[in-house]
């Protein structure tokens, strides 16, 4: 993946905030898509095919404990200008095949991407599914962000980098198996396994921590 050295200005920012509030979250209607090749064998339960919109299902009934490890953070909200109020809690809505596990915020083409906490970038990917996307691990390496359907990479945003809570990752786009009329960010939470593996984690909702944005 390719690295740069920059970061977005200032008047990147506020040139991007000018944008109307995005309307109330819909359903977004993705085309059906077969099933995504497996990938690697984890030692926990779950896992997510890197840069796809979908990953496995954990145990019905069960809580991930990344719910309790992330109860106490306050995420900044990852679509600039994005109000709780937009938020749908689609988690659980199908997929083609598959669940979503995400949460999808509308906004015009091009509002800024911003980490939603603090750590490094683990994985600048890009597939059939998620388009541009992000993998960034917290501080403490136990749970990914993923963002997808990037229009494209903040200006020097490279892996390995350590982000701070709203720091600049990119702009909304429709990269990826997103309808090209319906830009959106796909925002994912994974719980990672002592593999640190960036491709494999347990979904978490990110909609319960999102809400509390204020």
């Amino acid at each position: 993946m390719p690295g740069h050295l920059a970061s977005l200005t200032t008047a990147d920012l506020s040139g991007a905030t000018r944008a109307v509030r995005p309307p109330p979250l819909a359903t977004i209607p993705f085309p059906a898509t077969s099933a995504t090749p497996a990938p690697p064998s984890a030692a926990f339960a779950g896992t997510v095919t890197p840069g796809a919109e979908t990953t496995a299902t954990p145990p019905a009934g069960s809580l991930s404990a990344a719910f309790s490890t992330l109860e106490g953070r306050a995420l900044a909200m990852p679509v600039v200008g994005a109000k709780t109020l937009d938020l749908r809690d689609n988690f659980d809505e199908a997929r083609g095949a598959r669940k979503h596990e995400a949460i999808d915020i509308l906004a015009p083409r091009g509002t800024p991407v911003v980490a939603a906490d603090e750590g490094k970038v683990a994985k600048l990917f890009t597939s059939k599914q998620g388009g541009l996307t992000v993998y960034q691990f917290d501080r403490d390496d136990t749970h990914s962000y993923y963002y997808a359907h990037l229009d494209r990479y903040a200006e020097g945003l490279h892996e390995g980098q350590v982000l701070a809570r709203g720091d600049p990752i990119g702009y909304v786009g429709t990269t990826g198996n997103a309808p090209p009329d319906t830009p959106h960010l796909h925002f994912a939470i994974f719980e990672l396994g002592p593999e640190k593996h960036w491709w494999e984690g347990k979904p978490v909702n990110p909609y319960p921590f999102l809400m509390k944005v204020k």
